[in-house]
């Protein structure tokens, strides 16, 4: 493995062992800085992730005010400052989402209640993707929030009292859920969301620990309107989507066994998992203990034989994350592997949807999506160049990959895993054989 400017390759190597921990879970670090930023009194973040999307959102946290030790250092741990739930202020310049939409999306609910006027923008690559799924309903509990062309960043928001509703989103979304519940802290009644299909639910379980009045029945999830917030710790466990590039390198390349340690085992985060089971895959989980209502355990996966399988729609949201690398994975099983229920990869950093089956194919496989479904059969890839397209998973998916294609697979823009998996060729260097 061998890196030029911005492409580095990656080639066969032998067997993946040993045991790693991966890099904090994204999605509960950025919940933990906007929750936090809004309790009364210090939160400490332990092991958080200082990768990019974190970092945007932390610089829009200290930008309305709250103050963050450790985040200077990128340390281990971390303390916010919260100023209570109504005391963001409004910066006089607009707040940088850079490429994070669960920060926009998130920061959205929060700021529609605060007083004063608040303008969130993104990357070009944010500024493409949709933000009419928070705008409307968030208008429908009364907040005043305006969107490029309607639809697209930078948002304009001018707090306002809001109100509760009841709310059923169109497609399963932990971020459009998240935003309303966020919302419904600052609103006097309840707000209820109802889903299609379960979504990860970090911001409940977070919400829940800071003492907020949450409601949960099956489809649906309520919260009411607090007057304070409180969470004393939140200790970030091993960001099982970033575990999970691991996971597929050491089913695929023969001889392998890997055993990942201190990683979420959240119930709606296993998708993944529980799918490759299904393949064939020699992969077990155990839980070995819990804090602040999030599961943490262990992984252990050995390399495996494969075979094709069906992934219903109601099964997508709990894997969204991975359907990059089940497309590879699909690749080296035997059959035909379908996702169903992912046109909401066309609106991620990428078109991340068009991107799999692009990438695939110059590799030698044979995939084809149509407007909400995947399909690749299986046939041994032999290898070639690819573009990460800025896309995190897309980077990372061309560095697995190369570890199994015969002639490996050269990444362009691979710098771009940096924003979900700092240092993840190194973490790769030390399982595999030197």
């Amino acid at each position: 493995m061998s890196g030029v400017a911005e492409t580095v390759a990656f080639r066969p190597s032998g067997p993946l062992r040993g045991s790693v921990r991966v890099p904090g879970d994204k999605s509960i670090t950025q919940r933990a800085l906007l929750i936090g930023a809004v309790c009364d009194g210090p939160v400490e973040i332990v092991d958080p992730v200082w990768a990019g999307d974190p970092l945007s959102t932390a610089g829009m946290v200290r930008d309305l005010g709250v103050t963050i030790a450790g985040l200077a250092g990128r340390q281990r741990r971390a303390v916010v400052h919260g100023v209570g739930l109504r005391g963001l202020r409004a910066p006089r310049r607009a707040l940088d989402a850079g490429n994070s939409g669960t920060g926009m999306r998130l920061l959205a609910g929060l700021l529609a209640g605060q007083n004063g006027t608040f303008v969130i923008d993104g990357d070009r690559s944010l500024r493409a993707r949709p933000m009419g799924r928070v705008v409307v309903p968030l208008r429908a509990m009364g907040a005043r929030i305006d969107a490029r062309d309607g639809e697209f960043a930078p948002l304009t928001i001018d707090g306002t009292p809001l109100r509760g509703i009841t709310y059923r989103l169109p497609v399963a979304s932990a971020q459009v859920k998240s935003c309303l519940l966020l919302a419904g802290l600052l609103a006097p009644d309840e707000t209820v969301v109802v889903e299609p299909a379960a979504s990860r639910d970090h911001t409940e379980r977070m919400l829940a620990a800071a003492g907020a009045s949450l409601r949960r029945a099956a489809g649906e999830v309520a919260v009411r309107g607090a007057e304070r917030l409180s969470l004393e710790r939140v200790v970030v466990p091993g960001d099982l989507s970033s575990a999970a590039f691991l996971v597929a390198a050491a089913l695929l390349v023969p001889g392998s066994h890997l055993r990942l340690v201190e990683v979420g085992l959240n119930p709606t985060r296993l998708g993944f998992c529980e799918v490759v089971r299904r393949m064939g895959g020699l992969v077990e989980w155990a839980v070995t203990g819990c804090d602040g209502g999030e599961p943490r355990g262990e992984i252990e996966v050995r390399a495996s034989r494969l075979h094709g399988t069906t992934v219903p729609a109601a099964e997508t949201p709990s894997l969204v994350d991975e359907v990059t690398l089940l497309a590879l994975l699909g690749c080296f099983a035997e059959g035909e592997t379908v996702v169903e229920g992912v046109g909401d990869l066309r609106a991620k950093e990428s078109d991340r949807l068009t991107a799999i089956v692009e990438i695939v194919n110059a590799l030698g496989g044979e995939a084809e999506a149509g407007d909400d479904v995947l399909r690749v059969r299986g046939s041994a890839l032999r290898g070639g160049a690819v573009s990460s397209r800025g896309d995190h998973r897309l980077a990372m998916l061309g560095a697995v990959a190369g570890l199994v294609c015969p002639a490996g697979v050269d990444v362009s823009g691979f710098e771009a895993a940096a924003v979900t998996f700092p240092g993840f060729a190194s973490v790769l260097e030390e399982v595999l054989p030197s």
